[in-house]
């Protein structure tokens, strides 16, 4: 008997499925570790996670963008196979279902490998480490299982547990976006998280500039005007959400603060956000100044500093 062609429509059809799925399955997964990370997150983190700076937001877009494509590729190619049986033995269908049990195989088999090798290792199965690697196993296995049932024909003869499998993959798809919009907010309050960071850089360049001014004078500048320097700096920094200058005061003759109305309050070293009363312990930071690490509140809010002249000679005095 005579082999089917494979036509350009099949190739493409398969191989758009084949990457929708892969990229799909990358993305969901890596978007739950983001999850996992977020929510058990590392005490020896040098920083904690910011999750409006991570991959979440490309994770879910992906997966918002791709399942779909892949859901309805796959619908085509049952639908040409319904008209035409013999599609279901062209070899660009064989090779991408037996490569892709292949892989999900080698998932969960080095997923064991990794588990077992941890816990031979005598090292601590964190929850975070755990959760990880069942999901992997859980996902492999159910694309392992999904793959050779289709690869058997069993989706053919039972079309409508098919169809639930389709609408439970697609339920738990928008069950997880939907939790990465309550862990990175909607896209209005992503907009407004980034605005709270360009604040924070636009007062950090500004503090720079004002130990600046204090080294070379010996003298804290009387306003922030007196730092437009434009050989040196450029243009002062604005707020970028209301275009105003931001707020400077001298407190004393080596202190000041620097101010900004922001629109939430700083997420702590636990991800939750900063409650008030504000716990701000002044400590020496790494260039002598007194700092409260940039954590602030909602609103309008103020960092106290204050130059320590043993770190920030007088120019003067060091020449």
């Amino acid at each position: 008997m005579e082999k089917p062609k494979t036509t350009a429509k099949d190739f493409f059809f398969w191989a758009g499925a084949i990457v929708a799925l892969y990229w799909t399955v990358i993305a969901y997964v890596a978007l739950i570790f983001d999850y996992i990370n977020y929510t058990f997150q590392n005490p020896l983190s040098y920083l904690p996670i910011d999750p409006y700076q991570s991959g979440i937001s490309y994770e879910m877009a992906s997966v918002i963008v791709l399942l779909p494509i892949y859901v309805l590729l796959r619908r085509l190619i049952r639908r040409d196979a319904a008209r035409d049986p013999s599609r279901n033995e062209i070899w660009v269908r064989r090779w991408a279902l037996i490569f892709t049990l292949f892989l999900a195989g080698i998932a969960m088999a080095g997923d064991l490998i990794v588990l077992l090798t941890t816990f031979l290792n005598g090292e601590e199965l964190t929850v975070n480490f755990l959760l990880k690697i069942f999901v992997i196993f859980l996902v492999a296995a159910g694309i392992f299982m999904h793959f050779i049932s289709d690869l058997r024909g069993y989706w053919n003869r039972f079309p409508k547990r098919r169809q639930s499998v389709v609408i439970g993959v697609g339920a738990l798809a928008l069950a997880t976006v939907l939790a990465g919009f309550v862990i990175v907010g909607t896209p209005g309050q992503a907009r407004l998280a980034r605005f709270d960071a360009q604040k924070v850089a636009d007062l950090q360049n500004i503090q720079y500039r004002v130990i600046n001014y204090w080294q070379a004078k010996q003298v804290l500048p009387t306003t922030i005007g007196d730092l437009a320097n434009s050989l040196s700096y450029g243009a002062l920094p604005t707020d970028p959400q209301t275009k105003a200058a931001y707020t400077y005061r001298v407190t004393g003759a080596t202190s000041f603060q620097l101010c900004a109305a922001f629109n939430e309050a700083s997420r702590t070293s636990e991800g939750a956000l900063l409650s008030p009363p504000a716990a701000e312990p002044e400590v020496s930071g790494a260039y002598g100044i007194k700092e409260n690490n940039w954590m602030h509140q909602a609103g309008f809010f103020c960092f106290d500093r204050v130059i320590d002249p043993s770190f920030y000679p007088p120019l003067k005095a060091a020449m």
